[in-house]
């Protein structure tokens, strides 16, 4: 087999790897998606029910905005919608990574085959 041809070989292997890895990495995003989203959604919720709470206790609607956040549960809720947020936008650029390398090897395919050497 000519160099060409085993070199040609190894770019095929290389981006069906690729295209394998943005298949996996679509499945996990669907699930760092949905995490989430479901860490927002009990984050506000979680808002929510203080912010009412703060209002049927008297507490001046001036400071309610600012105090909580300041709440135990709130941060720890708004923490673990950040992290998910994070590993959610990292997967996302991880994809956005292997789209890139896909193409770029599916031009080096066209360049070294479509070249009739």
């Amino acid at each position: 087999m000519k160099d060409k041809e085993i070199q040609g070989l190894d770019l095929m292997s290389d981006l069906q790897i690729s295209i394998k890895q943005m298949s996996l990495s679509l499945k996990s995003l669907r699930k760092t998606g949905s995490i989430y989203y479901q860490a927002e959604h009990d984050y506000k919720v979680k808002v929510h029910e203080v912010v009412l709470r703060m209002k049927d206790e008297g507490q001046p609607a001036t400071l309610i905005n600012l105090l909580v956040y300041g709440e135990k549960e709130v941060a720890k809720l708004r923490l673990a919608r950040d992290l998910a947020k994070t590993l959610y936008e990292a997967n996302q650029e991880s994809i956005n990574v292997l789209k890139l390398q896909s193409r770029l090897l599916d031009n080096q395919i066209k360049r070294e085959w479509g070249s009739g050497e």
